[in-house]
């Protein structure tokens, strides 16, 4: 991964992206996703108390329309216009519906991309979006967190484009203390580019837990104890973004983007943070903290296994070619 050096363009200072470099392009083998498998998994809160016994549930999926944010105590939602800037693109990033949405396009002369206006250290944060359609191969959407310098944490949603009626695939990294290699692929069980669709990043002390519409996909735990180096000393923003990766981001760069088909465009809808802002309070934007003791139910651990068995393509725990030396220490603790 490649930090990009800061710029300044006619007196006004942009940051510009991370972006990802593929050091080991990886095989991945698509395996057959079945049914969806069951529903009304959970989340709990840890330690609250239930009459089930099991954790006061999070949200029913019956209770969860397509794409509903998860904003706690229902206050208000995050606002593109109150919550993040723009520092790239040349008017290629472009809000919308008053603050409710945004929209990145990319053409062949540059991409785009938004951030949080503030740092956070530790929290929930959840975003809307809706991919780029058709022939998306070589481009790549981003939603991820990250602080910068050398040495950064960085916790990754990346989905990388494909060929017209071909999955996308969505490339989960953690990375601590700058050191990443941590990298979980999957192929989703929807059309990500038909509807919006939540995606989610819980980050406490404990663990990291990704979810896409509120079911988990993978959790990251801490395992400093073991030597194992895990984020939690850098304060990180959220960072979107739309950009050209053809070299490496389809089918192991093979696919080119067309150009013919630009601008390309991804949509972001209901930006919602409820964390602690850098040098200020927890769960600013929400009244609920339950995200601090975040885990996993029984259920909620049997619908993670459910993804992981039947949609995860990628996963550098199994990678044995890429890592003769052997797996490294967490590969070899509990999953859940």
């Amino acid at each position: 991964r490649e930090d990009l050096r800061k710029k300044r363009d006619g007196g006004v200072r942009r940051w510009l992206w991370w972006c990802a470099v593929v050091v080991h392009p990886v095989v991945v083998v698509v395996r057959d996703g079945g049914d969806e498998g069951g529903g009304g998994e959970r989340l709990v809160r840890g330690g609250c108390p239930s009459g089930g016994g099991g954790g006061e549930r999070l949200l029913k999926e019956e209770e969860m329309e397509l794409g509903d944010v998860l904003d706690g105590d229902g206050d208000e939602r995050g606002n593109f216009i109150r919550d993040a800037q723009i520092p790239w693109g040349d008017g290629r990033g472009k809000v919308l519906e008053g603050g409710r949405g945004l929209s990145l396009s990319l053409d062949q002369y540059s991409g785009s991309g938004f951030q949080s206006k503030n740092e956070y250290l530790f929290g929930r944060f959840d975003m809307q979006l809706k991919l780029v359609p058709g022939n998306s191969a070589g481009t790549v959407t981003t939603f991820f967190l990250s602080s910068q310098g050398e040495g950064h944490d960085e916790i990754d949603f990346e989905f990388l484009g494909n060929s017209t009626g071909e999955p996308y695939t969505v490339h989960t990294n953690v990375y601590a203390q700058g050191k990443g290699n941590k990298e979980q692929q999957f192929r989703l069980w929807f059309d990500p580019t038909a509807a919006f669709h939540t995606y989610s990043i819980v980050w406490n002390p404990q663990r990291i837990i990704f979810l896409v519409d509120n079911s988990p996909i993978r959790v990251f735990h801490n395992h400093e104890t073991s030597g194992i180096a895990f984020p939690k000393s850098q304060p990180m923003r959220v960072y979107c973004s739309l950009w050209n990766a053809d070299d490496w981001a389809t089918q192991g760069g093979r696919v080119k983007t067309d150009w013919t088909l630009a601008p390309f465009v991804a949509n972001y809808r209901n930006f919602n943070i409820n964390a602690c802002a850098s040098g200020g309070s927890c769960g600013s934007q929400s009244g609920s903290s339950s995200w601090q003791t975040l885990e996993l139910d029984s259920k909620g651990r049997n619908r993670l296994r459910w993804v992981q068995q039947n949609h995860m393509v990628y996963n550098y725990c199994a990678d044995s070619q890429r890592f003769p030396q052997g797996v490294s220490i967490e590969c070899k603790r509990s999953r859940f």
